[in-house]
């Protein structure tokens, strides 16, 4: 919660040895714990809602608390309309919300934060009010944050910190942030936590996940587990209240991510910092949500949003481990142009096969493969595996025909989230409590994104990483996807790959040597048998083929040189025109190898020797040798011994041969005969 805001900015630091002693007026100094009865210290559903159960005045009050402003504030916008004065009223309705969700605590301003990155979705004038949501909220007395610094760090303020701003420079939802000085020259933040909030937010958190269990019972249309979701939001939040467990994201983020280009994480100093009290590195920046200034200063702002999605791709689909509260007061602009991530409260979780399965699904909707995109919310636990997704899968088909009308580079990932919500309501799909998270970080981020570039979409700067990750992940499960996505029955789709490779180059992490070194790995090892087996019927095909259009060319020359052919008659290729698509999309490959940047042929050199070594090379040799002397021998007897069969026929024949034992797993250099048969005995 870190931020530089300007009217406070340039406040002179005050020196900790005028600080006030802090002490109520009957001079005893009491517990934080004093201002707010805590029931618990982690989240736990069950006690809360055994300490509440014996309090329903205290609930019912809050719930009438709840309800009351918002039946108010919506009476006000319908008199608004009804009198049209909507426009006039439009700044003082913004400001009565912003304050509504002020008063109403933290689990609400949340709310508001997310609200407050959508230009899209909230008018100008509510988002400019909402924006101050992320950290110019009403600060808490210094006294009961000073208090709380000697409770949690064991020594007055004057005696921890060489300075302490006068006044909080930042106040946010859980606590307010004020800059310091330590003793030792460097400049921190220190955050301290509101009082009385875990008491607060576990009466908004029971009274959230009552409504939403009364919603799941009552309410048929909706299959979602909105206690899940409610429970998974909880369970952040209490982690959130817990600065100890900041601290610990705070470090873990860095090792993960630190290293990436262009990303900063502050240091945690942990001798000053304990469950209320946080003091991390000072960061000065500016606000991804101002572009002007960051311009001004000569920081490219769309080069950081950026930096800003490629983290966050390895967050959600790489080590899993993702900033589940990405709002604009959390991620600055640094002066030396780099992107610093603040507040690390509220992190999340996505297992590997939930990283697996995001990333099949967007290749499975980018490629419009609807009965793959099925298949994935089965694995991603959006629908039960005993689903009939026959109706489904059309249905897919006609929901998204809107959003992926467009190429990539127009998807927006708001208008297909509004597509899949649609769909989730005819059909008995269930969102899983860690989805709603990530949903939640994608737009909020895709929201901060827009305030930068209005043209941009989280997907085209998204998918180079994806097929990225499909070209050279190791991993059994990419693999497989590779494989349905590049090959279908029985025939390889050349213009996948192409769609892949042009995508990849533009991811900056992108090692294409490295990529063909973990191909050629993968083609011979067993699971890549399959590749060889099309690869031997190809280069089969393709030999063959280019032997006999060249002798084709090589007797229409003779038979033009001795007066048999007309010299303007053309000679008839003889190459299919699937074979001459297909030369033409590797073509296109090898073009877009020469342009990959970084590839340089020079360093497969040494890997030939050992790929021409491996029993599986020498194989695919004697397979395809053998492929083409049966070919030789099919042609031979069509033309010398059965001149009476058709052509067509014959190469059909021997075709289907040739597809059936590659269906068998087997290849083999000569044809077989069929097996006799004899009649079934009468009984």
């Amino acid at each position: 919660m870190q931020t530089v805001e300007p009217s406070s900015q340039n406040q002179a630091l005050r020196p900790a040895e005028i600080l006030p002693s802090v002490a109520p007026a009957d001079g005893h100094l009491r517990s934080a714990h004093d201002l707010a009865e805590v029931p618990v210290q982690d989240y736990d559903p069950k006690a809360i809602a055994q300490y509440y159960r014996y309090r329903m005045p205290q609930v019912l009050g809050r719930i009438f608390g709840l309800l009351s402003p918002f039946v108010f504030f919506a009476f006000a916008l319908w008199w608004d309309k009804r009198t049209n004065t909507l426009k006039a009223n439009e700044e003082r309705r913004a400001i009565k919300l912003r304050e509504i969700l002020t008063d109403l605590g933290p689990a609400y301003i949340k709310i508001g934060q997310a609200l407050s990155t959508r230009p899209d979705l909230v008018p100008p004038v509510y988002l400019e009010e909402l924006t101050k949501l992320q950290d110019q909220l009403p600060p808490f007395p210094n006294e009961i944050a000073y208090r709380f610094i000697e409770e949690e760090l064991g020594d007055r303020p004057d005696k921890i910190y060489a300075e302490l701003s006068a006044m909080p420079i930042a106040a946010a939802s859980l606590g307010q942030v004020y800059r310091g000085k330590l003793k030792t020259g460097e400049d921190v933040a220190v955050k301290v936590q509101r009082p009385g909030l875990a008491q607060r937010i576990t009466l908004d958190l029971y009274i959230l996940r009552q409504a939403a269990a009364l919603t799941t019972r009552y309410v048929r249309r909706i299959r979602s587990d909105l206690v899940g979701i409610m429970d998974e939001f909880g369970s952040r939040i209490f982690e959130e209240m817990d600065y100890n467990h900041e601290g610990r994201n705070a470090e873990r983020f860095a090792e993960l991510y630190g290293k990436l280009p262009d990303i900063y994480v502050p240091s945690i100093y942990w001798e000053y910092t304990n469950r209320r009290v946080l003091t991390m590195e000072w960061i000065e920046g500016t606000k991804l949500t101002d572009p002007e200034e960051i311009y001004e200063k000569g920081i490219d702002a769309a080069y950081l949003i950026d930096v800003g999605v490629q983290c966050s791709l390895r967050q959600l689909l790489e080590y899993g481990f993702f900033h589940a509260d990405p709002h604009p007061g959390n991620l600055l602009a640094t002066p030396d142009g780099k992107l610093a991530y603040l507040d690390f409260g509220m992190m999340s979780e996505v297992k590997p096969p939930q990283r697996y399965g995001l990333i099949e699904a967007v290749v499975h909707m980018v490629n419009r493969d609807f009965e793959g995109l099925a298949n994935d919310y089965v694995n991603l636990e959006f629908l039960s595996e005993d689903t009939d997704l026959t109706p489904i899968i059309p249905a897919l088909s006609n929901v998204f025909s809107n959003a992926l009308s467009a190429s990539v580079a127009e998807m927006n990932f708001k208008s297909i989230t509004d597509q899949l919500s649609e769909l989730m309501y005819e059909y008995p799909f269930q969102v899983p409590a860690y989805y709603a998270l990530i949903i939640r970080s994608l737009v909020t981020l895709e929201g901060i994104a827009i305030n930068v570039d209005p043209e941009f979409k989280v997907l085209s700067k998204a998918y180079p990483y994806i097929a990225k990750r499909l070209l050279t992940d190791p991993s059994p499960q990419l693999r497989a996807s590779l494989k349905d996505l590049l090959f279908k029955d029985g025939s390889f789709r050349w213009n996948r790959l192409e769609n892949l490779m042009r995508n990849a180059k533009d991811s900056s992490e992108y090692d294409l040597n490295g990529a063909v070194d973990q191909a050629l790995n993968f083609l011979m090892s067993e699971r890549g048998e399959f590749i060889r087996e099309y690869l031997v019927e190809e280069i089969v095909k393709s030999v063959d083929s280019l032997g006999q259009t060249t002798l084709n060319r090589m007797t229409g020359l003779i038979q033009e040189r001795l007066g048999f052919r007309p010299a303007d008659q053309p000679i008839t290729p003889l190459v299919t025109p699937e074979e001459q698509k297909n030369a033409e999309h590797l073509t296109r490959i090898l073009t877009l190898l020469q342009d990959t940047p970084g590839f340089d042929p020079m360093q497969l050199l040494p890997i030939l020797p050992n790929v021409l070594m491996r029993p599986e090379t020498q194989r695919m040799g004697q397979q395809i040798a053998g492929g083409l002397l049966q070919r030789a021998a099919a042609r031979f007897i069509r033309e010398f011994l059965l001149p009476e069969v058709p052509a067509n026929d014959l190469s059909k024949a021997g075709h289907t041969d040739s597809q059936a034992s590659s269906r068998n797993g087997h290849r083999t250099s000569v044809s077989q005969p069929p097996a006799l048969a004899l009649p079934a005995a009468h009984r």
